[in-house]
């Protein structure tokens, strides 16, 4: 599904560290799984601030080749049902946009509940199709045009704002402890972050929910 447009994407596409994520994390956990680790930066990043072992599951091949150079065990494959880690149990698994690209991010939130440790939490960043610069899109321009990366991007297979990826969560059987916006247009287009201001003092703070491009989510069953 969608292959030939995972090949065209390009390699930076697999480089992301999402350093903005680390904080989320728990500090005590002594074993991780990184679902989507791409080339494993984010992976590797953990390790050097914890000291804790790290694994990665990747369907694409090359970037699982990457990231099992620097994590300390690397699967080749989806996150789906039938997929073996041998017995072991996680304090934390982490989806960095990725429940977005599976046809259904509600089994893989239940099969999550296999591998999690007791107290163990998933930590997830999730993109906010309410982003103020994609309704600029969506709204003022009349268009949906789907990109390699990013809010439009062409594998996205499920779309989320704040309310449905909270409601996902708590339907899947999860209590949140967290659900934070991250990366605010602010720090991406200084131009629309003041348009989005205006709009949003006028419209008495109705609109805050669209500041963010992601959603950060730490929840636990």
């Amino acid at each position: 599904m969608l292959e030939k447009e995972y090949n065209e994407k390009e390699t930076s596409y697999y480089l992301h560290a999402r350093l903005e994520m680390l904080k989320y994390i728990p500090s005590d956990a002594t074993i991780i799984l990184d679902v989507g680790c791409s080339s494993g930066e984010f992976g590797n990043a953990i390790k050097k601030k914890l000291n804790c072992i790290v694994w990665g599951i990747e369907p694409d091949k090359q970037s699982s080749e990457r990231a099992d150079l620097v994590l300390d065990k690397v699967f080749n494959g989806f996150f789906e049902d039938g997929v073996n880690f041998f017995g072991q149990k996680f304090d934390c698994i982490i989806f960095n946009d990725v429940l977005e690209h599976l046809p259904n991010p509600f089994e893989a939130l239940n099969l999550c509940k296999s591998f999690l440790k007791k107290n163990g939490v998933i930590v997830a960043s999730i993109p906010n199709i309410r982003f103020f610069d994609a309704m600029y899109h969506i709204i003022l321009q009349k268009d949906f045009q789907y990109t390699n990366a990013g809010i439009f991007d062409k594998t996205h297979l499920r779309f989320f704002t704040k309310k449905s990826t909270q409601r996902m969560f708590i339907e899947s059987g999860y209590q949140i402890k967290a659900l934070d916006g991250i990366n605010s247009i602010k720090e991406i287009n200084i131009k629309g972050y003041r348009n989005f201001k205006i709009l949003n003092t006028l419209l008495f703070n109705f609109l805050e929910d669209m500041e963010y491009q992601q959603y950060a989510v730490v929840a636990a069953v």
